[in-house]
């Protein structure tokens, strides 16, 4: 069963995130984060790269649990 405390957040690791969820990687990659930003959480990186972090999140969050997309 899902659990919303599954969900990637945007104050989550970026390293963390790949690890844990290693189909976010293309993601990441799409998205222009370097591997330099790997120790970085989420939103700090987003807004470096002037990206809205929700928008990071919700593509991530759809790439690690495409079953829950659409709920």
């Amino acid at each position: 069963m899902f659990r919303f405390d599954q969900l990637i957040r945007r104050d989550m690791i970026v390293r963390d995130v790949k690890q844990s969820h290693p189909e976010t990687i293309p993601v990441f990659e799409s998205l222009g984060f370097r591997s330099s930003c790997d120790d970085c959480d989420i939103e700090t990186v987003a807004r470096k790269y002037g990206i809205s972090s929700q928008d990071v999140v919700a593509a991530l969050n759809q790439a690690a649990f495409p079953e829950n997309a659409g709920q």
